[in-house]
Order: structure tokens, then C-alpha cells, then sequence
């Protein structure tokens, strides 16, 4: 039971992702870091549009934090974020987990006050999408 919990959790994560950027994914969870780096290497000097360097920017700060080295962890979310940024608002929705995740680096840096930052950005960011989805919870229901 408890591997297939973990089969569907992987599922989960893997399941939008496309292609070469699955495959990243998958070697990521089974700790195949050089592969993973190089391929997604790979994946950023053929990237087509903004919108896919910021993914795989934000996938190669993943690995770098899994990793331990959370300085250049840190760099590559930021990269993800600066794209990101380029059409989308401070505090856009969408922007939360890039935030998240840049607060987390600083976290695992012990540089709290910088952690402390990117969490509040997070948190702003997040409450528009929370004012977006919790009048729908509240709404009366007719019986």
C-alpha cells in the first residue's frame, strides 16, 4: 500500500510534464542528479520560448537544492522567476511556488531574513489566488 502511494504521488508530479522534461522528473526521484543536470542542460539550450526556460530553470534549482548546494539552488529559481516576471505581475498567482521555493534555498541557508522576504512575496502572491477560489467555498448552497 505504501508504494503505491508513493507510485501515485510521482504520478501526480510527473503527469503534466511532457517529453524530455518527464524523463528529467523521473531521474530526479530515483537520485540520478549528473544525469538529470545534464540533460536538463540539454532541454535549456534548445528551449523555444520563455515560458520553458523558466521550467527547467526552476527544475535545475530543484535538483540543486535536493543536492545541497542551495547558493546555486537559489540562482537558478531566481533566473526561473526573472522570466517569469517578464509578463506577469509581483504578486501574480502564479508566481507562489517560485517564491516558495527561493524562500526555502534561503531557509536551508540559514539567511533568514531573506528566507522571511520570499515567503512574504509568496504569501501575497498566494492570497490573490486564495481570493479566487474561496468565495466559490462559501457561496450558499440551495437546498
Amino acid at each position: 500500500m505504501k508504494q503505491t502511494a508513493k507510485n501515485n504521488r510521482l504520478w501526480e508530479e510527473v503527469r503534466g510534464l511532457t517529453g524530455w522534461h518527464r524523463t528529467g522528473q523521473l531521474m530526479l526521484h530515483v537520485g540520478h542528479f549528473d544525469q538529470t543536470a545534464e540533460l536538463y542542460q540539454e532541454l535549456l539550450e534548445n528551449a523555444s520560448t520563455d515560458s520553458d526556460r523558466a521550467h527547467i530553470y526552476h527544475h535545475l534549482g530543484y535538483l540543486k537544492n535536493d543536492q545541497g548546494k542551495y547558493p546555486v539552488a537559489a540562482n537558478f529559481f531566481k533566473k526561473s522567476l526573472e522570466i517569469e516576471r517578464k509578463n506577469l505581475p509581483e504578486d501574480d498567482a502564479s508566481l507562489a511556488p517560485t517564491y516558495s521555493n527561493i524562500g526555502l534555498v534561503y531557509k536551508n541557508m540559514g539567511e533568514h531574513s531573506k528566507s522571511l522576504e520570499f515567503t512574504k512575496k509568496q504569501i501575497k502572491s498566494g492570497k490573490y489566488l486564495c481570493l479566487r477560489i474561496i468565495p466559490i467555498w462559501l457561496l450558499p448552497t440551495t437546498t
